[in-house]
């Protein structure tokens, strides 16, 4: 039986992602482990997130995870949600008190801005449609764009709507990276991969069958991009 581990420092509503894959990977055993030797013994590695990446990366830090979640993205089939994709990516202008900004993990090319800071058009978080600025946080339903084939969109149509909940976006620096891509007043990079990494702004487990969709395809996932 394989197992999918999906990764515990105190950050995130992990039991709802852990009870979601349950349900479409019934012959795998699913784990919620703040263990590295559990992680690292994994098929399959899931990290989630929601709150404020400076705690979040804090968290993964004094945990002392980071080695092992770093470890699993470099070796095997390998899903980040929401701050699971943002601490993906080398900083963060979601910034504690003093502070420049947040350096995430580096794996991937690009920064984490907050919506109103992505763009210099000062009429860019306009509705265009009601003339009122776009909500911020970002709430509820949107489209995902895909912007190239992956095993992980396998039965999802393209421009299928997923459920986010955010402040805080991913602009990509290396196109090869995006998969995927939302409008917010700003097009930003809702969906990322390469290699054995997969990662996604939204919440697959809040996102019904799209969502639930995706998930299947990771719990098979055998971490190739063809």
């Amino acid at each position: 039986m394989s197992s999918i581990t999906v990764v515990d420092f105190g950050m995130g509503n992990l039991h709802s992602v852990a009870k979601a894959l349950e349900h479409v990977a019934p012959k795998s055993r699913v784990l919620v482990s703040s263990d590295a030797a559990v992680i690292a013994a994994s098929d399959r590695v899931v990290l989630p997130g929601q709150g404020a990446i400076g705690g979040y990366i804090k968290a993964l830090r004094d945990t002392h995870l980071e080695p092992a979640v770093l470890d699993a993205a470099r070796n095997k089939p390998f899903l980040g949600i929401c701050l699971g994709l943002q601490v993906l990516y080398e900083s963060s202008d979601e910034h504690s008190e003093g502070e420049e900004n947040v350096t995430t993990l580096g794996l991937f090319s690009g920064q984490v801005r907050h919506f109103t800071h992505v763009s210099d058009d000062p009429n860019a978080m306009i509705d265009p449609a009601t003339g009122h600025l776009y909500t911020i946080p970002h709430m509820g339903w949107n489209q995902v764009r895909q912007t190239r084939p992956h095993p992980l969109w396998q039965g999802i149509p393209d421009q299928a709507r997923f459920y986010f909940v955010h402040s805080y976006c991913v602009q990509s620096q290396n196109e090869a990276e995006v998969t995927g891509v939302t409008y917010y007043g700003v097009d930003f990079t809702s969906a990322a991969g390469r290699d054995n990494v997969f990662a996604v702004q939204f919440h697959p487990e809040k996102s019904q069958h799209d969502g639930l969709k995706l998930l299947e395809n990771f719990a098979s996932w055998d971490g190739s991009s063809e």
